[in-house]
């Protein structure tokens, strides 16, 4: 063992506490497998006095400014688990790389939206910027795309990234409850917050995807051009309605680079019953993606909580641990790519995007109605694979269900849009996209 690696800890909150619990538990372990000692030496949190799980926090050296912490010449390695875009963790984590300290962070929304930056700062300062815990908790995704599978041209990757929603989901299909009460129920037990928009409005997920992108194709990080759509709009009845055709309802992010451009979207997906990320239950996390030499691989774990999330913060921290030890100078770019080599590929809007459709329509209980929709759908070229007609809802409105072929994104909004026009409908259309390429 040639040296101790030296650790300031900003953030003591459920993941910092779960760092502390880590080392506590397997410091003699980290050292046999990096053949250095690891020690966080500071800390900086916003309470003092908020117990941490039985810590003893005087033994660390407590800074009030995580700034200060950054660049302080007692620390080799800056941990950020502070959380949020803005400062103090950019100022803390710009800090930090320009005092040429290696960063590890387990925040997706600062490096969504600053990640370019961050990984040219790393680059230039000859330091690691690592983020395992950003992405999909315990799942070592970015490992997978940076170095394990970093001689593949990847094709595609989508993935299930938010436990909150993948719970909701779950539970609404294995209960037959409706959104809102699995909702509440999410809340009480600590799944969802008491504002959940982040995670069930999609934005949760679209951080993780902006950063997988990034690493899968090569480019900077572009939150900015990911549709976004949550689940909120769900309803039981297309729950089961999906499970009738043969699917289930999953929030999916994808990404796929096309010969027209890059797609980057995070919706509601029907996904074939039978298949890897329909078998993704509760709370976890699932990612999949396809190389040109590796072929389909997809990684399952737990995506979030204290011992997930502090699991992949340390073996970032180890990472950086082997360097030391090793007097290694080169670094695996924050990105996957050297900053140089970054791309900025066009974006696919999602007016072009060709999928397969769900369709729900509420009609009035007359004659002609089914001719009218099949009508619309047919001047824009959107043919009919099958159709189902659920029991009549209450109040006499008469549910149309309908999956389609291939149809071009523009082309059924536009049908959707003249059919809830028509006189005979009495309660607003609605669409779901149907993944047809994960298999």
């Amino acid at each position: 063992m040639t040296t101790t690696l030296r650790l300031g800890l900003a953030g003591l909150g459920t993941v910092g506490t779960g760092l502390l619990d880590l080392l506590a538990s397997h410091s003699a372990l980290i050292a046999a497998r990096t053949g250095t000692a690891v020690a966080v030496v500071a800390i900086c949190a916003r309470d003092r006095k908020r117990d941490r799980g039985g810590h003893d926090l005087a033994r660390y050296e407590w800074f009030d400014d995580p700034v200060a912490l950054a660049a302080s010449d007692k620390i080799d390695v800056f941990v950020e688990l502070m959380g949020g875009e803005g400062d103090p963790a950019r100022a803390a984590v710009e800090a930090a790389l320009k005092a040429g300290k290696a960063v590890v962070t387990a925040n997706k929304a600062l490096l969504a939206h600053h990640g370019t930056a961050f990984a040219r700062l790393a680059d230039a300062a000859g330091v690691a910027l690592n983020f395992e815990a950003a992405v999909a908790g315990g799942i070592p995704i970015v490992k997978t795309l940076r170095e394990s599978l970093a001689g593949n041209q990847v094709r595609q990757v989508f993935g299930i990234l938010n436990g909150t929603c993948n719970y909701i989901l779950t539970k609404m299909a294995d209960e037959g409850r409706d959104f809102s009460d699995v909702l509440a129920e999410a809340q009480a037990l600590g799944y969802a917050e008491a504002d959940p928009t982040f995670d069930i409005g999609g934005f949760d997920t679209a951080h993780k995807l902006a950063l997988i992108t990034a690493l899968a194709f090569g480019t900077e990080v572009d939150l900015e051009s990911i549709y976004i759509e949550g689940i909120e709009h769900i309803t039981l009845a297309d729950i089961r309605n999906a499970a009738n055709l043969g699917y289930t309802i999953k929030l999916l992010g994808v990404s796929v680079a096309t010969a027209d451009g890059l797609e980057q979207r995070v919706h509601p997906t029907l996904v074939p019953v039978g298949s890897q990320i329909a078998d993704v239950d509760g709370v976890f996390n699932a990612v999949r993606l396809f190389g040109d030499f590796v072929g389909p691989v997809m990684l399952y774990g737990r995506g979030a909580g204290m011992e997930a999330t502090a699991s992949a913060v340390m073996g970032d921290v180890m990472a950086i641990a082997r360097n030391v030890r090793s007097g290694a100078e080169a670094r695996t770019p924050a990105l996957g790519c050297c900053p140089e080599f970054l791309a900025r590929l066009p974006v696919k809007p999602m007016a072009d995007i060709v999928s397969h459709y769900y369709l729900r329509f509420g009609a009035l209980d007359k004659p002609g109605v089914l001719g009218q929709v099949a009508g619309i759908l047919g001047r824009y070229n959107i043919s009919i694979a099958s159709m189902i007609q659920p029991e009549r809802q209450i109040g006499g409105a008469v549910p149309i269900v309908l999956m389609t072929h291939e149809a071009r994104e523009a082309d059924v909004c536009s049908a959707i849009t003249e059919i809830d026009r028509l006189p005979l409908m009495s309660q607003p259309s609605r669409f779901i996209r149907i993944e047809s390429q994960l298999d």
